[in-house]
């Protein structure tokens, strides 16, 4: 009778590693952006990607893009809990005729569903849709950033309750509104920000609130909005 040798620990190993998706070995915690960058580079320290798109995928739930030098890294959509962190750098995204991100998170799996963007600087170009529009999310946190030249700033639309939190940003030149909170549920706190020289300074609608306002700039708008009207009494 034949037998057959049990296969090794080590070659069960190896087949074990070789197993694992492409896209699950890819990924890591910490992915980089460079002006000079290249999107089929693992998005590494030195190797790092060109566009926030490109290193979107290579980036694990809950992880982090960050920019290691001045670049224009282009419109991406955000469909996972992650941050995007331009500090330090012009971190520059283009979003004529496009939103400049869109925060579409609707995975039952990502139990957080939340984004930070941080230091970056988002250009409409005049024809741009909306700055940051969040879809879906639960939680958004929005600092040291200029948005400027869409139709809406920040555009809050989300179907489920969404918290977004603006803090030390400037929202400007957008020939709609600076920040729009629409559907109820959805709640944006502002801190800190100056949002100038819009169509409207700040809108909401169907049920959509601003909670807080606090230490803000409202100026130069064709018409401000006025942000107490949906703020809870105290």
């Amino acid at each position: 009778m034949r037998t057959i040798a049990p296969i090794p620990g080590a070659v069960l190993l190896l087949l074990s590693v070789l197993a694992i998706s492409p896209t699950a070995r890819a990924q890591a915690s910490r992915t980089w952006v460079s002006g000079v960058g290249d999107d089929a580079n693992p998005c590494s320290r030195t190797a790092p990607c060109k566009t926030f798109a490109g290193a979107i995928s290579k980036t694990a739930k809950g992880g982090e893009i960050s920019t290691l030098d001045p670049g224009g890294f282009g419109a991406v959509t955000i469909t996972k809990s992650i941050t995007i962190n331009g500090t330090g750098t012009h971190a520059s995204i283009i979003g004529a005729t496009v939103n400049g991100i869109t925060i579409n998170i609707t995975d039952a799996a990502d139990v957080a569903k939340s984004v930070r963007l941080r230091g970056l600087s988002i250009n409409g170009v005049g024809t741009g849709l909306q700055g940051v529009k969040v879809s879906a999310a639960s939680k958004v946190v929005i600092e040291d950033t200029v948005i400027d030249g869409f139709k809406d700033g920040v555009g809050v639309a989300s179907a489920g309750a969404t918290q977004v939190f603006v803090r030390n940003c400037v929202i400007r030149n957008n020939s709609g509104t600076g920040i729009r909170v629409d559907t109820a549920g959805n709640q944006v706190a502002i801190s800190d920000v100056a949002v100038v020289f819009n169509e409207i300074g700040l809108a909401t609608a169907a049920g959509g609130t601003i909670v807080s306002f606090r230490n803000n700039t409202i100026y130069g708008n064709k018409k401000d909005g006025d942000p107490t009207s949906s703020l809870p009494q105290r």
